[in-house]
């Protein structure tokens, strides 16, 4: 397929999942119950921490999570006594257990106090969203456990990053209130990256715009510079496609 049919059919299959409706079974929907910023961001990156596996099975431990939170995330990050870290201990979801939750809590409390995440993870000058993230981590790992460290990608070290990259798209891009929240204006859509996992990867073989077999963040880099081609302002509007293609419609081999 030429590039210019590519972009075509990637617009057709963008239209077609990036609505409304996508909201419901994505991990998406836990922010959309917020209308505070601090709220939507915190429950945003908690949602896209646990966002691997099963959607039905993510959706539900992200309500139990929630909940534990009194379903007021900034207010507990910030104001939650060492008992109440401590009750967060029984949250498990796989391989997330014990002081993971607790951990991560104490992380974004120490975030929010000096600025935010916003703040934190906005390139700086010279910098791209890669170095964002890996300040993130950064700021993250004082207050984790060493077996919650796998839990927040160390894109620094190559890895694809897909959930913090999810968490970024949540955050920067908007689409009118569809599916992702416009909400942080210093990261431009331009300078997103995919949100690469087993279904956009094989997607993107199978389409031919990714060649590298691993998914890593050379593979990230690899895939959203032939998505640049086709949109070089919102060239991550094209996970709804991809995604959609391989959960929804199965693609991994194209004749």
């Amino acid at each position: 397929m030429k590039l210019e049919e590519l972009k075509d059919f990637l617009d057709e299959k963008t239209a077609q999942y990036q609505t409304h409706g996508f909201i419901a079974d994505d991990p998406v929907s836990i922010p959309h119950r917020f209308s505070r910023k601090e709220d939507i961001e915190i429950a945003g990156v908690l949602a896209s921490t646990i966002a691997w596996g099963n959607r039905k099975a993510i959706l539900k431990s992200c309500d139990i999570m929630m909940d534990m939170l009194d379903n007021s995330p900034y207010e507990y990050v910030t104001q939650a006594t060492d008992a109440d870290l401590k009750m967060l201990e029984s949250f498990v979801y796989r391989t997330f257990q014990a002081d993971d939750l607790p951990g991560m809590v104490r992380g974004l409390r120490s975030i929010y106090a000096d600025g935010g995440l916003e703040c934190l993870m906005t390139p700086r000058e010279g910098e791209s969203v890669r170095e964002g993230i890996a300040r993130f981590r950064s700021a993250m790992l004082p207050h984790l456990s060493q077996r919650t460290y796998k839990h927040v990608a160390d894109v620094a070290g190559g890895a694809a990053g897909k959930r913090l990259n999810m968490f970024l798209r949540w955050m920067v891009r908007s689409n009118d209130g569809q599916v992702d929240f416009g909400l942080w204006k210093g990261i431009r859509p331009s300078q997103l990256m995919l949100p690469l996992d087993v279904h956009t990867g094989n997607t993107s073989r199978a389409l031919g715009i990714l060649q590298r077999k691993q998914n890593d963040w050379k593979a990230v880099e690899e895939v959203t510079a032939t998505l640049r081609m086709m949109c070089p302002d919102d060239p991550v509007k094209y996970d709804f496609a991809l995604f959609g293609l391989g959960i929804y419609e199965h693609w991994k081999n194209v004749e």
